[in-house]
């Protein structure tokens, strides 16, 4: 009796085991049907936080990271401020000259001749609003991007490489290669954050609630989900050079689930011939099918 018990327990674990299996290649099978008959490299890594559940199509490729970059540029100043080398309420001065007329910044557009705001408010404007000023501001406050690097390093991020500022990438079109990530290191990157792995539980909560109130990229994992879905995510936007090639068109976020489970997800689109809104598809697309993915899973 204690043998048939055995043999039908693993049965229905391999069953289990199956359909799971099964289910999760069905993913793969629906985004591998999205990507394919673009005219741009997709790279993608999804990373159920409770279930588990893990997919990557060229996840271990490196991609151009623009905007991404800021997030774990937010990660290791929130760190300083932990190490009290920094502080999240001290004024920093913002001259006119850091606010350069070519780029996108907010702050610029608010107090175009400079001004005086807490560390805090810049670390919003850099992050929830993509400000290249504020992010140019920050990796000054840091000592440049290879603190970034260091602090990526001690915690063992091994595919993150941030090496040129905003400026330097506004200046040469080829700068913006030297700030890379996998998609898969953009997932480990984000779990290590939910887990409370790398900041203080204040500065944790204070950048998930920054994230949380991203206004960009709202086509983009956001884009096809429920109005109601809390998803903490940042974007990264490139132009388009002289041979109607995009770079870079990136969404890395965590998004939590009616049920109170969540999944990461990291998109990253390059090279690609297809238009702003047809690149921002691709990743809604991706992240529609993932989200339906894992409420099926709760039925």
């Amino acid at each position: 009796m204690k043998k048939i018990f055995c043999t039908t327990g693993l049965l229905l674990l391999f069953i289990s085991y199956q359909i799971s299996a099964q289910t999760t290649n069905e993913l793969r099978q629906q985004i591998l049907q999205i990507i394919s008959t673009k005219k741009a490299d997709v790279g993608v890594s999804i990373l159920g936080i409770e279930d588990k559940d893990t997919l990557s199509i060229h996840g271990n490729r490196s991609y151009p990271m623009q905007s991404v970059f800021k997030f774990p540029i937010a990660l290791a100043v929130l760190a300083e401020t932990d190490k009290e080398k920094l502080s999240i309420h001290q004024k920093v001065t913002i001259r006119k000259t850091d606010l350069p007329s070519d780029t996108w910044s907010p702050i610029k557009v608010k107090y175009p001749n400079g001004t005086v705001l807490p560390l805090s408010e810049i670390i919003n404007y850099t992050v929830s609003e993509s400000d290249n000023a504020g992010c140019d501001i920050l990796l000054r406050l840091l000592g440049g991007p290879n603190v970034v690097n260091t602090y990526l390093a001690t915690h063992n991020f091994k595919n993150i490489s941030i090496h040129a500022t905003e400026a330097e990438m506004h200046k040469d079109w080829n700068v913006q290669f030297t700030n890379m990530a996998t998609p898969n290191s953009a997932v480990s990157l984000l779990k290590a954050f939910y887990d409370k792995k790398l900041l203080s539980e204040i500065s944790n909560d204070f950048l998930m609630k920054t994230m949380m109130a991203t206004s960009t990229g709202k086509n983009r994992i956001k884009g096809q989900l429920p109005v109601t879905t809390v998803v903490a995510h940042k974007t990264g936007s490139s132009g388009v050079n002289a041979k109607g090639v995009t770079v870079a068109v990136n969404d890395i976020g965590i998004v939590t689930l009616p049920n109170g489970k969540h999944f990461i997800i990291s998109i990253f689109v390059t090279d690609s011939y297809e238009s702003e809104a047809f690149n921002e598809k691709i990743i809604s697309d991706i992240s529609k099918v993932t989200y339906d993915y894992f409420i099926n899973k709760t039925k």
